[in-house]
């Protein structure tokens, strides 16, 4: 082959999904295809199934393994010209390493995709009976299994039947093969045979007409005697009969196995006789059995053996299904045995398990048969053993709304077929999603996903299990199911009690208050009780998620005692999904962001995705835009500054609502991976809020005092974390202000405007009212509380070339115009410059002196009484520390390295390193302590609506710290002692770089 035509034939390999196009081509150039290498057709074929490399690889194998020559040309020609055989044969082979082994074993059973007949098409048991009949001996049974799985397979792989008819073809195989097994059996021990009268129940998934591609098949046997012999001896013979049917279909032979036949969900599991009487089966269920065997009951189906007496079985046991709800502790005893499920899941494989992880198959298989075995005792519609025909019933029957009922169809159906695909491979029972690229590109491909599979899997699996997640606990906890279950037949009325008991189950701390709350909520005809009833649920859920279920529960009554007659507001959260799951995050993660809104409730639509803008944090521009226009329209002051405060409140709520659901993640969207990211949108938006507010202030106090112009030109510089466009919830807005009189004007006349400028900001943003103050800091101006509160530049001059400290250099580092004459801030940061950076940097005296304010601070600024390793601003690796050592390196370096000249500690942070100045190991320890500590401090202001620099004393209010921060109930220990290592770390690093140790 010239390499011209390696090159096109390799491109057009990679091109139609081939991951390894040498080996690819190489095939393609053995004998056995010489005769269609070159065909499109073929290239084309493979290039549609879930995996080329394989199916190709599978395709030359069973060429080899014809017999002769005319077998080859015969497969081939049948191949090419017939696109429905070449669709099936393919695609089975591109899927199934497992059924490839096979036709290499059974070279002619490819004959079994040639012909489709319209009966072909959805077979039953007869179809595979007769698939099934010339198999005489448990190897033979095993090859013909295998062939009427490929044609099961084949259907799968080219979508003529969807999961669920999959499902249930899979199902009736099983029933043809145990029938099957039990016939050769009964003809291997003809006289058992005779004396018993033996009935084969299908439980689990065969009984629910729902079976794997490999799974086990659960049965219960139940046996009789035959017309006159002896129950004691017909026992022995029926369970004879049972053993051997079992290892049949269960023993490994020169084919491999069919599937394990397991009895254990027979009455006393392995203990328990294998075969029981009807009446022994009985009195077991009647005085003995556990919830969960009720439970498992509902898949029971007679598949095998006598089927009058299956059926006997059923209508016997039938009833005692249906009372089970009212069984003591029902619905706890289903949902201990679902928590139990989990418990017992390796943590290493639970991200990765499908079937009993949460969000997996088995949490809607939990639901939907809790919500049965509830309402199934008054409405027979809804006993069905298959999942997805009873959710479709429970739709059908109001049980389930019907939008929750399609997602959940439409994940099951998903993760059905994610994990068909992955047993189809191997033929081996698993429930984990596979690790390796390969393996993900595969499955990905086989469910339709081309473009990107590993990607798109995994978006699409992680969306579905959230799905299922989030409504398997709306369905599983509703607060009704247990005053439901607790009721006999034919009462509808609510049990305050059990209500009670399920509220105080969800983690309400007060269920009494909690149930007052639903029912104020939830009662009446209206429009609003009515759209309430169908959100309470899923909000119960959300609520239930969070540290404290009793605060959301009562802001959301506040919330709707103050909006429930807007129409709006029903409709937002009726529908915009995200609306009422953010509206629950919002409300229960603490008392800032509720008590934000509550001032104003009609900033709930900012939680929307509507013309509000939603949760997006506005910049700067934007922001000073609106407040100027605001006080514009302003007829005085206190009009303008009451306007720029109430903008200033509902976007401190969007801030705070947008951290929340961005720290706690929605069904929708993943919790923020990126702390430091978190962190950074916090404190750019609250600092250019605060910046746009003193804007239109000012501009509110000029234009009432003095009109369009000042008698003077005046600039606010920020200082400390506003400076650095680093401000939390609970910073005042550390300033110091700077004028220049206009020309002409009498410099006393200019400081005394400047000066009244600053004492009617000040005032007006503090003025009592239903939106927070801000608090302007002055303090670390020249001379501090004894100097002048507002000093023209050439003062500052003065000063500053006269008098200025050590320290005064080191808090000019976060210096930065915030507000007020752009020319006059810009000339102030020229005259800072020399002294922030000062050239060859700072002297070893300077050194020594910043480092012993330091030692000082450390020792007389804790608070008496605070745990010093949980102070996040004092404390050993907290801000200070790391601030003081970031700013060390600025004054030091900072005329040599321009990267180190910003007001922001993260990028100076990261400068430095770039510069060589730190390790990149030291860098990112510091990093991770800084970024730690301010969002711990974030999270005390939303949780407890005040600022704090140490953890929460209280319970609930530590655990809400915890669950901003990403850890679930009960890990309030692990985020202190994460937060300890973390400083432990950053401050070893701090003794190096600051005090030199």
């Amino acid at each position: 082959m010239t390499p011209g035509r390696r090159s096109s034939t390799f491109t057009r390999l990679l091109r139609h999904g081939f991951t390894d196009a040498s080996a690819a081509e190489r095939l393609l150039d053995s004998p056995e295809l010489a005769a269609v290498r070159d065909d499109p057709v073929l290239l084309e074929a493979l290039g549609a199934t879930a995996d080329p490399d394989l199916a190709l690889h599978g395709l030359v194998r069973l060429l080899e393994a014809q017999p002769g020559h005319t077998a080859r040309r015969e497969l081939l020609d049948t191949l090419i010209a017939a696109k429905p055989l070449r669709d099936r044969l393919l695609g089975v082979l591109g899927a199934s390493a497992a059924l490839a082994d096979h036709l290499a074993r059974h070279p002619r059973d490819w004959e079994a995709l040639v012909t489709y007949e319209p009966r072909d098409l959805h077979p039953g048991v007869a179809e595979f009976e007769r698939g099934l009949a010339e198999a005489a001996d448990p190897i033979s049974l095993r090859v013909a299994y295998r062939r009427c799985l490929l044609s099961i397979a084949a259907r799968d792989v080219c979508g003529t039947t969807d999961v669920a008819e999959t499902a249930a073809e899979l199902a009736d195989l099983a029933t043809a093969t145990l029938r099957a097994a039990l016939t050769l059996a009964e003809r291997a021990a003809p006289a058992d045979a005779a004396a018993c009268r033996l009935a084969v129940i299908a439980m689990g998934k065969c009984g629910g007409h729902e079976l794997n591609y490999v799974s086990d098949v659960d049965v219960i046997f139940v046996g009789e005697a035959a017309e006159g012999a002896d129950e004691a001896k017909a026992l022995r013979s029926a369970t004879k009969l049972a053993s051997h049917m079992m290892r049949i279909c269960s023993e490994t032979t020169v084919e491999g196995s069919i599937w394990p036949v397991d009895a254990n969900l027979r009455p006393e599991g392995r203990n328990g006789p294998l075969v029981r009487t009807l009446s022994s089966h009985l009195a077991y269920y009647q005085r003995w059995a556990k919830t969960w065997e009720f439970q498992a009951l509902l898949k029971a189906r007679p598949v095998a053996g006598d089927l009058d007496l299956g059926a006997e079985y059923i209508a016997a046991l039938e009833p005692l299904v249906w009372k089970a709800a009212e069984r003591e502790n029902f619905v706890a005893d289903v949902q201990k045995m679902r928590r139990r499920v989990v418990e017992n899941i390796p943590a290493a494989e639970i991200e990765r398990e499908l079937k009993l992880g949460p969000g997996g198959l088995r949490d809607v298989e939990f639901a939907v048969q809790l919500l049965q075995l509830v309402h199934g005792r008054a409405d027979a519609t809804l006993r069905s053993g298959t999942t997805l025909d009873a959710l479709q019933a429970l739709a059908a029957g109001g049980y389930v709304g019907r939008a929750d009922a399609v997602q959940l169809d439409d994940a099951y159906r998903f993760l059905r077929s994610m994990e068909h695909r992955i047993q189809l491979y191997r033929l081996r029972r698993t429930h984990l999603v596979p690790e390796g690229e390969a393996d993900l590109r595969r499955l990905g491909r086989s469910l339709g996903l081309r473009a990107d599979p590993v990607t798109e899997l995994t978006r699409e699996w992680k969306r579905h299990s959230g799905v299922v997640r989030r409504l398997h606990e709306k369905l599983f906890y509703r607060p009704l199911l247990d005053a439901v279950a607790q009721l006999g037949p034919g009462e509808a009325r609510l049990s305050p009690k059990a209500a009670r008991e399920r509220l105080e189950a969800l983690g309400y701390a007060d269920p009494a208050a909690a149930l007052r709350h639903l029912e104020a909520l939830a009662s009446g005809v209206t429009r609003k009780a009515a759209i309430q009833r169908t959100l309470l649920p899923v909000l119960l859920g959300w609520f239930a998620d969070s540290a404290d279920p009793d605060a959301g529960l009562l802001n959301f009554r506040k919330v709707s005692d103050a909006l429930g007659k807007t129409p709006w507001y029903l409709r937002l959260l009726r529908d915009e999904g995200a609306a009422a799951e953010n509206l629950a995050r919002v409300l229960s993660a603490g008392r800032l962001a509720p008590d934000l809104l509550m001032r104003a409730p009609e900033a709930v639509a900012l939680l929307g995705d509507g013309d509000a803008g939603g949760l997006e944090l506005r910049g700067r521009a934007q922001l000073e835009q609106e407040l100027l226009a605001a006080v514009g329209r302003a007829e005085n002051a206190e009009d303008g500054v009451r306007a720029a405060r109430g903008v200033r409140r509902r976007e401190l709520f969007r801030t705070a609502a947008a951290d929340i659901v961005d720290s706690y993640g929605t069904e929708t969207k993943p919790a923020e991976a990126d702390q430091g990211a978190l962190v950074d949108r916090v404190g750019a938006a609250v600092s250019d809020l605060t910046a746009a507010t003193l804007a239109g202030t000012l501009r509110a106090v000029v234009r009432d005092g003095w009109g369009d112009t000042l008698p003077t030109r005046f600039a606010m510089i920020g200082m400390g974390r506003f400076g650095g466009h680093e401000l939390g919830y609970g910073s005042d807005a550390d300033v110091v202000f700077v004028h220049e009189p206009q020309e002409g004007v009498d410099e006393r006349e200019a400081a005394d405007a400047a000066n009244k400028v600053v004492a009617e900001m000040r005032r007006l943003l503090q003025v009592p009212s239903a939106d927070p103050p801000l608090l302007i800091d002055a303090d670390l101006r020249p001379e501090g509380k004894s100097g002048p509160l507002v000093r023209t530049l050439k003062s500052y001059e003065a000063y500053y070339r006269r008098w200025s400290l050590v320290w005064e250099s080191q808090a000019l580092l976060r210096a930065d115009p915030v507000a007020g004459d752009e020319e006059l801030g810009r000339r102030f940061v020229e005259l800072i410059d020399p002294l922030r950076y000062p050239a060859e940097g700072l002297g070893e005296d300077a050194v020594r002196e910043i480092r012993r304010l330091k030692a000082r601070m450390e020792s007389e600024r804790l608070p008496r009484g605070a745990d010093p390793k949980l102070h996040t601003k004092l404390g050993p690796g907290g801000l200070s520390d790391v601030e003081w050592t970031v700013q060390l390196l600025q004054l030091r370096h900072g005329w040599a390295e321009p990267g180190l000249r910003t007001t922001r500690t993260r990028q100076a942070l990261a400068a430095a390193q770039a510069a060589g100045l730190l390790g990149a190991e030291d860098a990112a320890i510091l990093d991770e302590a800084w970024v730690l500590a301010t969002r711990v401090r974030n999270a005390v202001m939303l949780v407890r609506g005040r600022a704090g620099d140490t953890f929460p004393t209280e319970s609930r209010e530590l655990a809400a710290v915890g669950r901003y921060l990403g850890y679930g109930d009960g890990h309030a220990g692990d985020m202190l002692d994460a937060y300890r290592r973390t400083t432990r770390r950053a401050r070893a690093v701090v003794e190096e770089l600051f005090y030199g140790a």
